[in-house]
């Protein structure tokens, strides 16, 4: 069956980022991934986290922060709702991880970089944008502490993006689109490194048990996918 995108399996959505989107951010990102549109900023703060201080702790920290805001989608949902809302921060702490897997924090030094994803429209795959997204931000909040000298190396090792996959339709697909997410048997999403590695794998299949050979096949075409987001931020980050 044809996809409502009229896409093939594993074919993504139109991807696009735009840097330098936010006048006063040390770094900034907006990514488009079909209807999906995220602003990610990274914010640097010149000191260590409270709890690193306190610890005596060594190095830097990276952390994220991701909402939607009100008319992301297709009802409009209060800021007090979006405030108390446990899936933002369930997300939150997704790309927090996501983009300090690929970090060094001691060579990062005694800094802290907050970033910032807030979901313009949504329609599927907003933490995977926030993820790829959120990385060429990061990258471009790095340069600027080299750049005042506030380092002396990349404390970033490798790029990290993010995508989604699923059964939809008894058929293993690529980069779901909300229509597809809503009726899809099998939701996962994927974070691969730029080596190939995978950092996390959230997948369920709640109404829908599936098996080895599906999360093989779908492993392997999110890894292709990410390898494209990765060109792209590469391209980007130029």
């Amino acid at each position: 069956m044809m996809r409502p995108s009229m896409r093939q399996p594993n074919q993504m959505r139109p991807v696009s980022m735009e840097t330098g989107v936010n006048k006063w951010a040390e770094g900034s990102c907006l990514i488009k991934m079909g209807g999906t549109q995220v602003l990610c900023t990274a914010s640097v703060d010149l000191n260590q986290p409270l709890w690193k201080r306190v610890q005596n702790k060594t190095g830097g920290w990276v952390t994220a922060e991701y909402s939607m805001l009100p008319r992301a989608c297709g009802t409009r949902k209060g800021r007090d709702a979006i405030m108390k809302d446990h899936r933002s921060a369930e997300i939150s702490r997704l790309i927090g991880r996501a983009l300090r897997s690929v970090v060094d924090m001691d060579a990062l030094g005694r800094h802290t970089i907050t970033i910032d994803c807030d979901v313009i429209q949504a329609d599927g795959g907003t933490r995977c944008a926030s993820i790829t997204g959120g990385f060429v931000a990061l990258m471009l909040a790095v340069r600027w502490l080299m750049q005042n000298g506030r380092i002396s190396q990349n404390p970033v090792r490798e790029h990290v993006a993010a995508i989604s996959a699923g059964l939809w339709n008894g058929e293993l697909v690529l980069d779901l689109d909300y229509d597809e997410d809503c009726a899809a048997e099998l939701d996962s999403n994927f974070v691969v490194s730029e080596s190939g590695r995978f950092v996390e794998i959230q997948a369920t299949g709640e109404q829908h048990p599936f098996d080895a050979a599906q999360i093989s096949k779908l492993m392997e075409m999110a890894a292709a996918g990410c390898q494209k987001l990765i060109d792209l931020q590469k391209q980007v980050l130029e």
